[in-house]
């Protein structure tokens, strides 16, 4: 058994994630639901080892047997690309591969609405993506930069872990940079990139205090900084970013977020109707309304910014959720268990 034939019988059937674990049989997450991938056996142990190191560097192999973990890009020609974690698990290895489709999908495919194109069109500014792990936020931030690379003659610099979608060669010049083989540090990265000439920078991941202060500060020197960061709802976004430094920087921080702050677009996939996935969207623009409900830090007032704010743009994600649903998208069932609190569909 090879990863190689795995991967590929996984991009066959459509699979998001594959899933190899030790005495199990490889599996595939397919719409959500984990199966079993065809009539492969169990895999044993010495079998894992075998097929991991095969498609593993020499630094790779150095890195993962010391640090117990490993992120990494994987392709295979005429196959697909593959964002690959590797762990130990029970004193054997274990692998999750999320499959990368080689085509970018356009914002059209992705039904991007238009006050987003508005928001990529400006020069400066932080725009970010946001929602739980396998909810698409790398493929939304990738059709953004693609469609950026189409339209503009300009420099774009993206800081990675790993490197998922390549960009194709545009109007954009496109440097594109992964953890641990061209940067020891998102933070590092974070640091030098002013000297590296970019008009739009896009950082993976929001991940802890320094990638954070960083990220602002790129937003507040001319750049339009485009990244992510694993919140559910818009929301949230101002606490997770807020709450991570002392409490002695907090309103300086509100501040400065108040200030570089373009659009928030938090997503979540739900099963669309008569198969595959579909994004709920919710979108906050940041007004002088929306920039002085961040200053004085009163959050609970940005639900109701967004409900009254559909002229601008605005969108919460229950309304989504009930557009999808009367727009014959999602079933019932879906639009009411994705809600919190309860909607009356059709009203």
């Amino acid at each position: 058994m090879e990863l190689n034939t795995l991967l590929k019988k996984s991009t066959e059937v459509g699979a998001s994630d594959l899933h190899l674990i030790v005495n199990n049989k490889p599996c595939v997450r397919i719409s959500k639901v984990i199966n079993e991938l065809g009539d492969f056996g169990e895999i044993n142990s010495s079998d894992m080892k075998k097929m991991i190191e095969a498609v593993l560097t020499v630094n790779q192999k150095k890195k993962f047997y010391e640090e117990r973990e490993l992120d990494f890009s994987y392709d295979i020609n005429n196959v697909g690309r593959f964002r690959v974690n590797i762990c130990w698990e029970r004193d054997n290895v274990a692998l999750v591969a999320r499959i990368i489709n080689k085509k970018i999908p356009t914002m059209d495919d992705l039904d991007l609405p238009d006050v987003v194109r508005g928001i990529i069109e400006q020069e400066e500014g932080l725009v970010l993506v946001t929602g739980p792990t396998g909810c698409g936020k790398s493929t939304t931030l990738a059709s953004m930069i693609n469609n950026i690379n189409e339209t503009k003659n300009v420099s774009i610099i993206t800081l990675e872990d790993p490197i998922e979608y390549l960009f194709p060669k545009a109007k954009a010049i496109i440097t594109q940079r992964e953890l641990g083989s061209d940067m020891l540090t998102f933070a590092a990265g974070l640091k030098h990139v002013l000297r590296q000439d970019p008009d739009i920078i896009m950082v993976g991941e929001m991940r802890d205090l320094e990638s954070i202060a960083l990220t602002l500060t790129l937003a507040e020197t001319g750049h339009l900084v485009l990244a992510t960061l694993h919140t559910p709802n818009a929301s949230q976004v101002m606490d997770r970013i807020v709450d991570v430094f002392p409490a002695h920087q907090q309103e300086q921080i509100r501040l400065q977020f108040s200030m570089v702050l373009n659009c928030i677009v938090a997503q979540k996939l739900l099963p669309r109707k008569g198969g595959g996935m579909i994004a709920a969207r919710e979108i906050l623009i940041n007004t002088p309304a929306v920039s002085n409900i961040i200053r004085e830090n009163k959050v609970p007032q940005i639900k109701t910014v967004m409900q009254t704010s559909s002229d601008k743009g605005m969108i919460t994600m229950k309304q989504s959720i009930k557009d999808l649903y009367e727009s014959g998208l999602i079933d019932e069932d879906v639009a009411k268990a994705t809600l919190v609190d309860d909607i009356k569909i059709g009203a």
